[in-house]
C-alpha cells in the first residue's frame, strides 16, 4: 500500500515539474529546456556550414547526441507521468516531440555512402524542436486562440481573393496576350498574386496602357487586402484577451490545459487536478 502511494507521489511530482509553469521546479524545467531547444536550433545551422562541420565534426555530433538524450528522457518523462499516454503521444506536440528526437537515432540505421542523401534531408527534422518553444509562451497561447476564433472570416477572405486573382489573371490575359509574356490564364493569376501582395518580382509586367492602368489599381488594392487579416486577428486578440487561463495547469490523467484560476477537477474528462 505505502509502495502504490510512494509510486502516485513520484508520478505526481513528475507531473508538476513536466507540465506546470507554475511552481518553481516547473519554470526550471522550462528554462533548461528552452535553452535546450535553443541550442539545438544552433547545432543544426553551425552544422549545415560546410567549413565549421569539418572543423568541429566531433564536437557537434557529441553535443547533438547530449541534446538528443534529453529530449528522450523528456519525452518518456512525458508519457509516464500522465494516465492516458496515448492523449499526450498523438497530440500536436507530442508528435512535434517526436520529430524532434528520432532523426538522430535514424542516423545510425540509414548508414553508407548511398543513404547520404536521405540522411541530410531526415537529419533536417530537428527544425521541428523550433516548435517546441510555442508551448513556453503565453502569448503564443493568446495568438492560436485569435487565429482559431477567426478562421472562418480568414478562409471566406482567402476565397474572395482567390477570385479576384482568377478575375484579374483573366483580364489580364485578354489585355496583355502572350506576347507581353502573359502565356496563359495560370500565369497570369500568378502575376496577380504577385502584385496583389505587393512582393513585385518584375518577372512579368504590363506593357500596354490599359494593362498598365489595371496594375496600377490591383497595386493599390493590394494595400488594403493586407490590412484586412490583419483586422480580423486584431479584433480576435482583443476578444481573447479577457478569457486568457491565469495558470498552466495540465489534467494529470488527459493532458488537457486551459484551466480557470482555483479549478478544482479537469473541463474535459473531470479528473481532480493536482491544486496545491
Amino acid at each position: 500500500m505505502e509502495n502504490k502511494k510512494d509510486k502516485r507521489h513520484w508520478k505526481v511530482k513528475l507531473h508538476e515539474i513536466i507540465y506546470e509553469a507554475d511552481t518553481p521546479e516547473g519554470k526550471w524545467f522550462d528554462i533548461i529546456l528552452i535553452l535546450a531547444i535553443i541550442a539545438s536550433i544552433i547545432l543544426v545551422m553551425l552544422e549545415s556550414i560546410e567549413s565549421f562541420d569539418t572543423k568541429y565534426h566531433d564536437f557537434l555530433n557529441i553535443s547533438e547526441w547530449i541534446i538528443t538524450i534529453l529530449f528522450t528522457i523528456e519525452y518518456i518523462a512525458r508519457i509516464i507521468s500522465i494516465k492516458k499516454p496515448k492523449n499526450y503521444i498523438f497530440s500536436f506536440y507530442g508528435i512535434i516531440d517526436l520529430l524532434a528526437t528520432i532523426p538522430k537515432y535514424l542516423s545510425l540505421i540509414f548508414v553508407g555512402t548511398h543513404a547520404l542523401i536521405a540522411l541530410r534531408a531526415i537529419r533536417l527534422l530537428r527544425v521541428f524542436r523550433i516548435l517546441k518553444l510555442v508551448r513556453y509562451s503565453g502569448a503564443s497561447r493568446i495568438l492560436i486562440s485569435a487565429l482559431k476564433s477567426s478562421r472562418i472570416k480568414i478562409i471566406v477572405f482567402l476565397f474572395v481573393v482567390i477570385l479576384l486573382t482568377i478575375i484579374l489573371g483573366t483580364i489580364m490575359y485578354l489585355i496583355e496576350g502572350p506576347k507581353n509574356g502573359f502565356t496563359s490564364i495560370p500565369q497570369s493569376m500568378y502575376w496577380a498574386i504577385v502584385t496583389l501582395t505587393t512582393v513585385g518580382y518584375g518577372d512579368i509586367s504590363p506593357q500596354t496602357p490599359f494593362g498598365q492602368f489595371i496594375a496600377s489599381i490591383v497595386m493599390i488594392l493590394g494595400y488594403g487586402i493586407i490590412a484586412v487579416p490583419t483586422g480580423i486577428v486584431t479584433s480576435e486578440l482583443a476578444k481573447t484577451d479577457n478569457f486568457v487561463p491565469k495558470n498552466t495547469q495540465h489534467c494529470p490523467s488527459c493532458n488537457a490545459e486551459k484551466h480557470l484560476d482555483n479549478s478544482i477537477f479537469c473541463h474535459k474528462c473531470g479528473e481532480k487536478l493536482l491544486n496545491d
